[in-house]
């Protein structure tokens, strides 16, 4: 499972022009699932997620996780973080789960972290999204699961 964070000011989601999730103040994470994910990879993302460090502490260090602050998350499936464009001018997906594998830990993902963390908002699988953003600083990470 891949996941390209963003600590932001404010994410929304639309779908055809209507809002399917915001946020204020956390992470916007644009998840990829790859083939053989499974439960164990599913919850250590969910852990990397809440516990990674992005966020300033008093004396301004990167020392606090998403669960310290309380911030909110949006997760929006963004299966091309998968693919393989180490060679030629288009991308491969052969290294992205099939969309029902996709589906199935996504909505895994979802389903553990607002049994979590007490403010999850999600896009929609599968479909065409706009995703809005204010990036703060910008921080952006790019998390995997072994």
């Amino acid at each position: 499972m891949i996941a390209l964070i963003q600590r932001v000011l404010s994410a929304r989601v639309e779908v055809e022009n209507h809002a399917v999730g915001a946020i204020g103040p956390g992470l916007l994470a644009l998840v990829a699932v790859q083939p053989g994910d499974d439960e164990p990879r599913t919850r250590r993302m969910l852990e990397r997620l809440l516990g990674y460090r992005v966020f300033a502490d008093d004396q301004g260090r990167m020392n606090r996780s998403l669960a310290d602050t309380g911030g909110e998350l949006l997760l929006v499936s963004q299966f091309t973080l998968a693919a393989d464009t180490r060679s030629g001018m288009r991308p491969s997906f052969t290294s992205a789960a099939t969309p029902e594998e996709g589906r199935r830990w996504f909505d895994r993902l979802v389903e553990l972290a607002r049994a979590t963390h007490p403010r999850v908002e999600i896009g929609r699988f599968g479909a065409h999204m706009q995703v809005h953003l204010v990036n703060d600083g910008p921080v952006t990470f790019w998390l995997e699961t072994p």
